[in-house]
């Protein structure tokens, strides 16, 4: 039996699009003389729909598309993924695959382990199944599994779907698992381990389909694989794009070579998929973003120029007197080497604007961090003209290390559309930089080489406020993605002094990622939808 794994990129709710999308992928699979057809979770309406699934008219949408699907598979077989509706006490649906085959919905199999951590929510609209499903095509009995199916935790579920699956009535000769799995640096290598584990244990080949493309925040990247019953890859699809990947049943224990290693690559790709997607999917066509002479602001220029075309982005500097002539030089290299457009609008006569009408209430008192926050929200209104005026979505620039702490101003370079590198942290933005400059120096040299400064007053560094990003991130990554406690970061060789500081910060800035654009996840524990925390609290750790 010949199979296709197609890893397709939905639109949430665009029915007709996405039905379109998977006629023309079998279309494909039937002249691969495929059998089987497989594709992602929750196929025709994508995934996460969230709240749309409590609308009638979402679900009746869906279900026209499902009909118009069925009519159409004549001479193939098809696994989709549905959101089926139910009857009876309980969530309103199940998170379904259904195998369609001869113009009818022939096997039904519904998931059982609905996750609820990080961005998950799926015990909010689905009901679990109860039961495994085996089903026959060609000769061969297929185990049918979604998604979180495969990834059994004894400290999370306390049944086994797989389990159920392999000692049944009816031994599978294969699994098979329909996933919508969203990326993060290291889930390359976490899956594998995963999947490795589970063909040994079962003695089965793994036939795993993932979703591909941006949703708001979340990055699928595809990789859809075929696992030998050794635990070995015989085959992956393309990441980060559509693909169709086909196998023989004659065939899919034979060794076909290696998983791609998780690399700082994939974050470029995942960041470029995600910044084209959110605006192709929204709308939007064209970008502006306000470029410093920084490096946070230079990653996110290239990012925005692969994802868009550089024809498709304007960069603007704003110097104000604190602004060095390097970083309006710098700026301007980076944008010819882009061959973006840049423009130069300087703020100093609007911040003496803004001195002059607040000098009778700021009499006799000290400059201090409200005089920088003008700077950086005079900044944001420009940029956020621009983006009015010209229709282009305004893209922040901050990373995840500085919205940690908060070194960031609300309505100001927080001000924008979609917040590229938010969840990337210091540390690997410069290891980004010298990637994009892989080839040829896009990023001057300067620029990545310079130590980092905002800017806002004479002589000021990030280092004058901020630990070393070194130690910075360290912190960061223990207590917000591996959830250490503080006593276990300080055993760890880290300042206790240092370290309480740092875990002050993140509370008491908590009420300006409420705020922030929608940041796209690359890291285990983004801020966000997948870390929820109140603003008003009285715990001290």
């Amino acid at each position: 039996m010949k199979i296709a794994l197609i890893q397709t990129n939905p639109i949430i709710g665009a029915f007709e699009r996405n039905l379109r999308q998977v006629l023309h992928w079998i279309g494909k699979a039937r002249q691969a003389r495929c059998d089987l057809v497989v594709f992602p979770e929750l196929t025709l309406c994508g995934y996460p729909p969230q709240d749309l699934l409590e609308r009638p008219a979402f679900l009746d949408g869906h279900d026209r598309a499902l009909v118009d699907l069925v009519k159409q598979l004549a001479g193939i077989s098809c696994i989709v993924g549905v959101p089926e509706r139910r009857q009876g006490p309980g969530k309103p649906l199940y998170n379904s695959a259904y195998v369609l085959e001869r113009d009818k919905i022939a096997v039904r199999a519904r998931k059982q382990l609905l996750p609820t951590y990080d961005v998950f929510d799926e015990t909010r609209y689905f009901e679990p199944g109860t039961t495994s499903t085996v089903f026959p095509c060609k000769g061969v009995h297929c185990g049918l599994t979604i998604c979180e199916d495969i990834w059994w935790n004894s400290e999370i579920y306390p049944t086994d779907p797989l389990k159920d699956l392999v000692i049944g009535p009816i031994v599978p000769d294969c699994l098979i698992n329909i996933s919508a799995s969203p990326y993060h640096y290291g889930k390359l290598e976490e899956r594998q381990q995963v999947f490795t584990r589970l063909c040994r244990d079962n003695n089965l080949p793994l036939l795993y389909v993932n979703q591909v493309g941006g949703q708001d925040g979340l990055i699928f990247d595809g990789h859809s694989m075929v696992m030998t019953p050794r635990g070995t890859l015989r085959a992956v699809a393309a990441g980060f794009g559509e693909d169709m990947l086909v196998v023989d049943s004659e065939d899919w224990d034979r060794d076909g070579g290696q998983l791609p290693a998780d690399s700082v690559a994939d974050v470029e790709q995942a960041l470029v998929l995600g910044v084209r997607d959110y605006l192709h999917k929204t709308g939007f066509r064209r970008a502006v973003l306000g470029l410093s002479g920084g490096i946070d602001s230079a990653v996110t220029a290239v990012i925005a120029c692969r994802a868009l075309g550089p024809e498709n982005v304007l960069c603007v500097a704003m110097p104000s007197p604190y602004t060095s002539q390097a970083s309006i030089d710098d700026a301007r290299q980076l944008a010819a080497n882009l061959g973006c457009d840049f423009e130069i609008i300087a703020i100093s006569a609007l911040m003496e604007t803004y001195r002059a009408s607040l000098a009778p209430l700021f009499t006799g008192l000290a400059e201090d961090a409200t005089e920088q926050n003008i700077q950086a929200r005079i900044r944001g209104n420009l940029l956020m003209a621009l983006s009015n005026k010209f229709k282009r979505l305004l893209l922040t620039t901050g990373n995840k290390s500085e919205m940690a702490v908060g070194y960031c101003t609300l309505y100001g370079d927080m001000s924008g559309g979609l917040a590229v590198i938010a969840d990337v942290p210091k540390i690997m933005v410069y290891e980004l930089a010298h990637l994009l400059n892989r080839e040829r120096e896009l990023i001057p040299e300067r620029i990545i080489t310079r130590p980092p400064t905002a800017e806002l007053k004479p002589d000021q560094c990030d280092q004058d406020d901020l630990p070393p990003y070194e130690v910075l991130d360290g912190v960061l990554k223990a207590y917000l993605e591996e959830h250490k406690s503080i006593e276990a970061i300080v055993a760890n060789g880290y300042d206790a002094q240092m370290v309480r500081d740092i875990v002050r910060r993140i509370k008491l800035n908590e009420y300006k990622r409420k705020q922030a654009p929608l940041g796209i996840k690359v890291t285990t524990k983004a801020f966000g939808p997948g870390r929820r925390y109140p603003l008003v609290q009285g715990f001290v750790e």
